[in-house]
């Protein structure tokens, strides 16, 4: 194990997305900012963080809540007023 100080933080996500966020993060069992911490940590090294199994309830998320961002929208997207 390592230990970490971690903080309490605060940023804005899209809605859909923190959804499918929070029901895999019930999926694995798991707190969601545990959840965040190894998809940033995975990406930081440029590896995949999800295995088949788990993309797969990814996508089955995505459409409960109607998730329709992909990648090519970051970096694009504007707020409703």
């Amino acid at each position: 194990m390592v230990t970490v100080e971690r903080v309490q933080t605060g940023f804005r996500i899209e809605k859909s997305m923190l959804k499918v966020l929070k029901g895999l993060a019930e999926y694995l069992d798991m707190p969601l900012g545990d959840l965040v911490e190894g998809i940033v940590l995975h990406a930081f090294e440029g590896r995949p963080p999800f295995s088949p199994e788990t993309m797969a309830k990814i996508e089955q998320l995505k459409e409960v809540y109607s998730l329709t961002l992909t990648s090519a929208d970051a970096h694009r997207l504007k707020e409703t007023p």
